[in-house]
């Protein structure tokens, strides 16, 4: 259930969210002069946000995305912008009010991008634009060979297996016929999926009309659905090669298993290969309605044909071998994500012995003694940045208050071309030098994307504390004061409960979640690194698992605590407690044990009846491994039953607090339905309570304008009961 996105975003200040979309609005980077010195959710929208960024061939000029969003338009822009690797000489290339997106280097000189669904390139100065591909507008993403001549198209393609195509004679039938599970997922009906096709390209890099399908009559799709981009393919150094992440199951099957494979497809046999499983491998059967834990896919002698999540590879430079992200066990998202490293002539595969979640990494160059690969990973709230050597010995090169969150080489052989963010300051562009000592490494910052807003306004100030845990633990909580802060007066607080429920509470800088817009509204943010975060270590992150009414709880109840009873600032007389998803649900617990401690409460997109969501959630395993199992399985693991009993709906005769629900109609995972109970249960016992409730977004909330209602909504519900 944990994901993190990351949307780029424009907004002009304080336009309400009444007006009327606009076609013709011009939406980009606006220098807009703030009328108070506090965070609005007008000036977070306002904010460019960074994405791709790639370095030249030759480490001269990087390459990089912004996005802006008109809140009078209700809609984005993406554009493509290029500066000089130390950062200066910094310009927008697109003109168009077309998005543009997807930026990589062709040769020195040369950028490609997709715009309208078609491939374009462009010199390095924005001229001489010229469509490379010509589908009807089908790309929906790329990757030119190192040789550049072939290219990986991703298209979609009908898929009428599990959803059946309607009589053709009933062209305007809505109906749909499903015959299996994962007909949903996320937030749309499953009737297309990406498949990889393989083309040519000729002189000028234009690309030849006829592409071969590498998954040509499976099934089966690639990138996955429903977070998977173009990293999840990649090409051989020699271009004869690709290495692709798939899940080659359908149906119930696929809705009960995170098991996915790199596969090795060979661009002139057109034979594919499996790189983690032998080739007479056949998965154990298993009961659907019982976690996986505890069967025999999961049994040590089989956990070596890798049958967790296993994506995202990349070649070594001198292409002996692949990496990728590898889980050990099927039917569990939030395993250790370790470094599986992949010879290709031995087929011997070795994972890098490290204590926590690897979420991305790269290659180091071939002539890079100091470090085989380098690697991004939470420990203590942060996400910094590390390097392997072929040893297996991790150093670590950053060590700041802040979240990496992504890294490439800058293609002079010695330097990181990454981006960072923390909970003061969103997504910019940095160039890492790496050195024998974190002391030693030196960062540069490269873009100030967002300075302009920034210098206007009074941000709040962060603490860390480690509090007790009534396990005889610690966690480590985050606690960011009011922008407003006086010494001597006390605040209004909030207790923030983190979704996943395995997602690190660490430096994320969020356009909705954000902690120094609820500052800017004169609240105190306790943040709690609980039981079941990752970077701690992986037995702490497993305590959750089958115990969401546990350790869990007391661990927030343990920080709002400590905050009461140690923060002079703190008023134990205003508290509320607000999260989403997984924090949701943890809200609605909190709602029935907290004992008069919160006089607010605000959960968005949460579990309410934890049997209803066991079947109305569209990716089984999920369940099936934190609930243990079916809930009309008699008698029950200890587990399950512990699960099934403590649901927040069987503990509404002890609600007594006001509460405010949030949910989207579009959301698969967790269904609009769990909010609008819990609303309803709360309006039926008498209790103060609202529903904000939105058709048109999924498990978040993407549109300016919704967004914009979504902040405003939330500090209205705030400020009536906690001011």
């Amino acid at each position: 259930m944990k994901k993190i996105l990351t949307i780029v975003a424009m907004a002009l200040v304080f336009v309400p969210v009444t007006i009327k979309a606009q076609e013709n609005v011009n939406i980009g980077k606006n220098n807009i002069r703030l009328s108070s010195r506090m965070m609005t959710p007008e000036a977070l929208w306002a904010m460019g946000r960074i994405g791709t960024t790639e370095a030249s061939p030759d480490g001269r000029h990087i390459v990089y995305q912004v996005g802006y969003y008109s809140v009078k338009a209700n809609k984005s822009r993406q554009v493509i912008c290029v500066m000089n690797a130390d950062g200066s000489a910094q310009r927008q290339l697109s003109t168009s009010q077309k998005s543009e997106t997807d930026p990589t280097w062709l040769d020195a000189q040369t950028i490609a991008y997709l715009s309208g669904g078609e491939i374009w390139s462009m010199n390095a100065d924005g001229s001489d634009r010229r469509q490379l591909s010509k589908t009807d507008g089908k790309v929906e993403g790329f990757l030119f060979s190192p040789d550049r001549t072939k290219i990986i198209i991703i298209k979609s393609m009908p898929f009428h297996d599990i959803i059946q195509a309607n009589p053709s004679d009933l062209p305007k039938a809505t109906g749909r016929r499903v015959t299996d599970l994962m007909y949903r997922h996320w937030d749309h009906y499953v009737e297309s999926i990406q498949h990889p096709f393989v083309a040519n390209v000729g002189d000028g890099f234009a690309i030849a009309d006829s592409h071969t399908d590498i998954l040509e009559g499976e099934p089966y799709e690639c990138p996955m659905e429903p977070f998977g981009g173009i990293e999840q393919l990649a090409w051989s150094p020699d271009s004869k090669s690709i290495a692709y992440t798939c899940r080659k199951k359908t149906g119930l099957e696929y809705s009960i298993s995170t098991d996915s494979d790199i596969f090795l497809y060979d661009t002139q046999t057109k034979q594919t290969r499996n790189l983690c499983k032998p080739a007479d491998y056949v998965a154990p059967k298993v009961d659907p309605t019982i976690t996986l834990a505890v069967q025999s896919v999961n049994a040590k002698e089989n956990l070596k044909n890798n049958v967790g999540y296993d994506q995202n590879p990349q070649f070594s430079p001198d292409g002996k071998y692949v990496a990728w992200l590898s889980m050990e066990r099927d039917g569990y998202e939030a395993d250790l994500n370790r470094l599986c490293i992949y010879e290709m002539g031995t087929g011997i595969k070795r994972y890098i012995d490290w204590k926590s979640d690897v979420d991305a990494f790269c290659w180091a160059p071939e002539k890079e003694k100091q470090a085989q690969l380098y690697f991004l990973s939470v420990w203590h709230g942060c996400c910094n940045m590390y390097s392997v050597n072929w040893k297996g010995e991790v150093r670590q090169l950053t060590e700041t208050w802040d979240d990496w969150t992504s890294l490439k080489l800058a293609n002079d052989g010695k330097r990181i071309l990454a981006t960072r963010q923390s909970l003061s300051a969103p997504t910019d562009i940095y160039m890492v030098t790496p050195g024998k000592t974190i002391e030693k490494t030196t960062i540069q910052q490269l873009t100030h994307e967002n300075d302009h807003i920034l210098s206007q306004l009074t941000l709040g100030k962060m603490q860390q504390y480690w509090v007790p845990t009534t396990d005889g633990k610690k966690e480590l909580v985050w606690v960011m004061l009011p922008a407003n802060y006086e010494e001597g007066k006390k605040y209004p607080t909030l207790l923030f409960c983190e979704g996943g429920p395995q997602s690190p509470v660490s430096q994320f800088w969020s356009y909705r979640w954000n902690f120094q817009i609820m500052a800017a509204n004169g609240y105190v943010v306790v943040a709690p690194n609980r039981h079941g975060l990752p970077g701690f270590g992986q037995e702490w992150k497993e305590q959750i698992s089958g115990n969401w009414t546990g350790q869990c709880m007391n661990d927030y109840l343990s920080a709002i605590d400590f905050a009461t009873q140690n923060l002079p600032f703190v008023d134990k007389d205003r508290l509320g407690a607000v999260g989403a998803s997984f924090g949701g649900f943890s809200v609605y617990y909190l709602a029935g044990i907290h004992e008069k401690r919160f006089k607010a409460f605000i959960s968005h997109d949460g579990a309410f009846n934890l049997a209803a969501m066991y079947l109305e959630t569209e990716e089984n395993w999920f369940s099936n491994w934190e609930y243990d199992e079916a809930y009309w399985h008699r008698p029950q693991m200890p587990r399950a039953k512990k699960t099934y009993h403590d649901s927040p709906h069987k503990m509404v005769e002890k609600w007594d607090t006001p509460i405010l629900c949030i949910h989207g109609e579009k959301d698969y995972r967790i269904n609009y339905t769990q909010g609008m109970a819990a609303f309803n249960a709360a309006r039926m016992k008498g209790l103060p309570a609202e529903l904000l409730i939105f058709p048109d977004e999924n498990h978040w909330v993407l549109k300016p304008q919704n967004g914009i209602l979504w902040q405003r909504t939330f500090f209205n519900w705030l400020d009536r009961w906690l001011k």
